[in-house]
């Protein structure tokens, strides 16, 4: 694992080299449409709470390998997780946040709803998660979610976001598909999306926007909807990906968005440092 750390920190240092004082895309024009939105501040509890409330089955979601939702030390390397990418985005005032990966079977969705549910356990924040793998959802089947819009209905302009929405405890709403959507890409480049967006932001005004993306080299979808986001976080495999496609993936991101960071995932082989022996 130490190996493919320092292959990507060296990776990155030479397009930092090579690229210098390149910038990101503002998402200004978003910033002032959602603010735009005409919304009376007092209706954001009112608009939380009438979200229909998700009991989630514990054995169903540990069986998805979901385990940050009721803490211990199962869920410290999300909370770990949590608090970093919390740090960054207070520091900069992010407000959305992608989630990732080059390939399919990295996990991205598993660590999506695994970092949703441990900032769920922060009292004072509000965070939205939405589902963004149209051509192959599964957020639905991993929480046993039935009988909602499709998230896809939101962005077209087609269903409010509370038809499609539902609400984990006080802090997180959480937005999915119930099967695949029909030329994702074009969706996600579509001029219904900037609106969707700021519409929620506007009437629920979470303090986080996650959002599940695709994997990047399969489609084009994920590059789609990377200029209506603050940041982005990239899922790696280990033993399955590649330097060379963790470098790729970054040079493209980083010409749309910021980059936090790369999660090495699927780690079989564990040093003793990485250890919680702490929790017994």
């Amino acid at each position: 694992m130490e190996k493919i750390q320092n292959a990507i920190a060296k990776a990155r240092a030479e397009r930092a080299q090579a690229m210098p004082g390149q910038g990101t895309p503002s998402r200004q024009a978003e910033v002032d449409l959602a603010a735009a939105v005409s919304f009376r501040q007092g209706d954001h509890e009112a608009a939380w709470q009438a979200l229909p409330v998700l009991h989630p089955d514990a054995a169903r979601l540990r069986d998805s390998r979901i385990v940050a939702f009721s803490g211990g030390h199962e869920a410290v390397s999300f909370d770990v997780m949590r608090t970093k990418l919390l740090q960054q985005v207070r520091a900069h005032g992010w407000r959305r946040v992608a989630i990732t990966s080059p390939s399919p079977g990295c996990g991205k969705s598993t660590i999506a709803l695994n970092l949703a549910f441990s900032i769920a356990r922060q009292a004072e924040l509000r965070t939205v998660l939405a589902e963004l793998d149209l051509r192959r959802p599964s957020l639905a089947a991993m929480l046993g979610i039935q009988g909602r819009k499709s998230f896809a209905h939101v962005l077209q302009g087609r269903a409010d976001f509370a038809e499609a929405a539902v609400r984990y405890g006080d802090g997180l709403a959480l937005a999915v598909n119930d099967g695949p959507v029909r030329n994702p890409a074009e969706l996600l480049h579509g001029s219904t999306v900037p609106t969707a967006l700021a519409a929620i932001e506007a009437n629920y005004a979470p303090d986080l926007m996650l959002f599940d993306m695709p994997p990047m080299l399969v489609s084009d979808d994920t590059m789609a909807f990377m200029g209506h986001v603050d940041a982005v976080l990239l899922i790696a495999a280990a033993e399955a990906t590649t330097i060379k496609e963790v470098d790729a993936c970054e040079r493209e991101l980083a010409s749309q968005t910021n980059v936090m960071g790369v999660v090495l995932n699927k780690c079989r082989y564990m040093g003793a440092e990485y250890g919680y022996s702490y929790y017994g």
